[in-house]
């Protein structure tokens, strides 16, 4: 990787021709689904950004280790020890994945949410925190019981640096503080200037956390060439199921601090003191907040992932994933109706999450539309990260139609985009019936009646 995320992404790619490339072997991809005007389709899964769909070779290599199952850490049988070096070594392989230092700590936890709220809990006393208006929920709400600075939504990546700078230069008092910011953006897909954040933070005494929910995926992540204290990941996010994440990075807070959860496997000695009180002495290594049973599997799971990823070869998925998004993105510009949303304009790098509005439509009631009618499944709504989307929508009104937007309150105007992504287990195929979905859906409109139900909008019977 360059000095900069972004100029990585934008260097070419020579090492494969994406037109010809396949895509990596997800499950689910034969499945298919109804279609309301009659027949069955492939389903076309275009919502990665939520929930990547498992790489065949995670779900085999589980399937693998399944009849192996057993208690980790404490158990003296077989199984057990197989299944504590199973997970131990998954910790070796994720840190190897992401570049950690050598004293850095890879903590498991169950997604990227639960990782920032364990950086949270850990944050020394008066701590001060900055973050964009721009981050999805889980890397915005966490920092409650610390002074938060909310950025504003910066237009351009040097304003986003600059922004920082001006923001930490100006703190009072000068003690320690934490930058958290996003590694691509979960709504518009654009790449942040990760490497100038993070040394703007360090020039102003700040740590910095990257969110790399979006990140990890698509590209190579760096946490020594980035020169970011932590980062976090979910395994969802990263064609692995079972429910675990990852923080990485710096021990010292997360030593210093109390344990995420009190209870067995953070502690190494627990007794009775004569007052009937107990003394407990706890873990330092990463055990110190992985208190209870831990997710073997799932842990499993990411680190079989990391390994896939990685010997599939980042430029080559890079470069493909370029191509899908090459082919979304013109063929969205032909349609006049059709407006891209974004911070940092067309030639942003980016990954493969597309956020849009359809001028005359209500957004779930497109998304409604194209699930039913094509068999695709992408998202509609504010993907939680709300400031966000609000501040790129604005105050554009956009049509009632059949269905209203699940977040609009009665009386409320609706409010909310359509957003697609895909990613190393995408086909051309699903891509390209998206685009001749969105085509002629704004052409022709719907072929059939949608009804609100529940907050959702849905094919009337």
């Amino acid at each position: 990787m360059s000095a900069s995320l972004n100029a990585a992404v934008a260097t070419t790619v020579t090492a494969v021709d994406p037109a010809c490339a396949e895509p990596l072997a997800v499950l689910g991809r034969d499945v298919t689904v109804p279609l309301v005007t009659g027949g069955e389709v492939t389903y076309a899964a275009l919502d990665y950004a939520a929930s990547a769909p498992a790489l065949q070779r995670v779900w085999d290599d589980v399937a693998a280790y399944a009849p192996y199952y057993g208690s980790v850490h404490r158990g003296a049988g077989y199984l057990s020890q197989l299944s504590t070096d199973l997970f131990e070594q998954s910790r070796v392989t994720v840190a190897e994945f992401l570049d950690c230092r050598p004293a850095d700590q890879v903590v498991f936890t169950r997604s990227t949410t639960d990782s920032l709220n364990l950086l949270a809990a850990v944050l020394p006393a008066d701590c001060q925190v900055f973050v964009f208006e721009t981050e999805h929920h889980a890397s915005l709400l966490p920092w409650v019981d610390a002074q938060v600075t909310y950025l504003n939504a910066p237009r351009t990546p040097a304003e986003a640096v600059a922004t920082l700078e001006r923001a930490l230069a100006d703190r009072d008092p000068y003690g320690p503080a934490l930058v958290c910011v996003t590694g691509a953006s979960n709504v518009t897909g654009e790449l942040w200037p990760v490497k100038e954040l993070a040394a703007a933070a360090h020039a102003h005494g700040a740590r910095i956390v990257l969110d790399a929910a979006q990140l990890a995926p698509h590209h190579p992540v760096s946490v020594q060439e980035l020169d970011v204290d932590w980062i976090a990941f979910s395994g969802h996010k990263l064609y692995a199921p079972f429910g675990s994440g990852v923080l990485a990075g710096r021990a010292d807070w997360l030593q210093e601090a109390q344990p995420y959860l009190a209870g067995g496997g953070a502690s190494r000695k627990v007794a009775r003191r004569e007052d009937g009180g107990v003394d407990v002495e706890w873990h330092t290594t990463a055990a110190r907040h992985e208190a209870g049973s831990p997710n073997v599997i799932g842990v499993y799971s990411i680190a079989s992932a990391c390994k896939a990823l990685t010997e599939a070869g980042f430029e080559n998925l890079v470069a493909r994933e370029r191509h899908l998004i090459a082919k979304v993105r013109e063929g969205l510009a032909e349609v006049p109706a059709v407006r891209i949303l974004s911070l940092f304009g067309d030639d942003a790098p980016r990954v493969g999450v597309i956020s849009f509005v359809v001028d005359g439509w209500n957004s779930s009631h497109f998304a409604a539309a194209l699930s039913a009618e094509y068999g695709i499944g992408v998202r509609d709504g504010l993907f939680c990260a709300h400031p966000l989307v609000r501040t790129l929508l604005g105050s554009e009104p956009q049509a009632q139609g059949e269905c209203g937007a699940p977040e609009a309150a009665p009386g409320e105007r609706s409010l909310n985009a359509i957003r697609v992504s895909f990613g190393a287990g995408t086909p051309d195929e699903h891509v390209e019936r998206f685009v001749r979905a969105v085509k002629e859906l704004v052409a022709d409109g719907a072929k059939w009646q949608y009804r609100t139900e529940e907050g959702r909008c849905v094919p009337a019977v």
